[in-house]
């Protein structure tokens, strides 16, 4: 299955993969809740929250935070490596190539792009991530709202899960001549289910911590 008439279905297929995948883990969840005389809206107890406390998420998530800033971090070394004239994980033919048409200069920007965006994750659990800071004329010390952090956060954790799976796959089916030698082309993006699998715990973490009260279980 590859690109028909404009439209990459492997890619398409990747992403169905995906979703039924969350839509499973959901079902699963709920279930879970049902079984275990726990809300289904938010998964409290009598006992308590557990694991999604504001305290234990907090915890886990800034495991997860961590790690979904370092991963695309160690891909972006690669790209500005290349940048920089250095061959990193790629054959000197194969750089070559690419320093003529000015690839490297475009995959660093691109790298570049990806690294700072990945700073942001840090957000999720740090302050600025909740309040507005003071250089966010007209917001600072507004609360940050909810879906603004959690909507863009989970899109991308999808999206980074998809490349890296299909990454896997060029990876595994030869898509270099030298694979050996031009590792540096697909072994870094291969990482990236890491990343996203990182970046929808911490995700999910940052909405323990500030969903509030549940309406469906706590009285009035």
């Amino acid at each position: 299955m590859g690109r028909v008439g404009g439209i990459n279905w492997t890619v398409v297929n990747q992403l169905f993969a995906v979703v039924a995948v969350g839509l499973m883990v959901a079902s699963a969840i709920i279930y879970q809740r049902r079984t275990s005389g726990a809300c289904t809206g938010c998964g409290r107890t009598d006992s308590g929250a557990g694991w999604t406390s504001p305290e234990a998420a907090a915890r886990w998530g800034r495991r997860a935070a961590y790690t979904a800033v370092v991963v695309p971090l160690l891909y972006a070394s690669t790209r500005w490596a290349w940048a920089l004239g250095i061959p990193l994980g790629i054959s000197e033919e194969l750089w070559e190539e690419g320093k003529k048409d000015n690839l490297w200069i475009a995959g660093a920007a691109l790298a570049t792009m990806g690294a700072l965006g990945s700073l942001l994750t840090l957000g999720l659990v740090r302050r600025w991530g909740e309040v507005f800071p003071r250089w966010a004329v007209g917001l600072r010390g507004r609360r940050v709202p909810l879906s603004l952090a959690v909507v863009p956060a989970t899109l991308v954790s999808v999206l980074v899960t998809i490349a890296g799976v299909m990454y896997i796959r060029l990876h595994f089916q030869g898509a270099f001549d030298n694979q050996k030698d031009d590792w540096g082309a697909t072994v870094p993006e291969m990482i990236w289910p890491v990343w996203g699998v990182a970046l929808a715990a911490a995700t999910l973490a940052y909405y323990f911590r500030r969903r509030g009260v549940c309406k469906r279980c706590t009285p009035g």
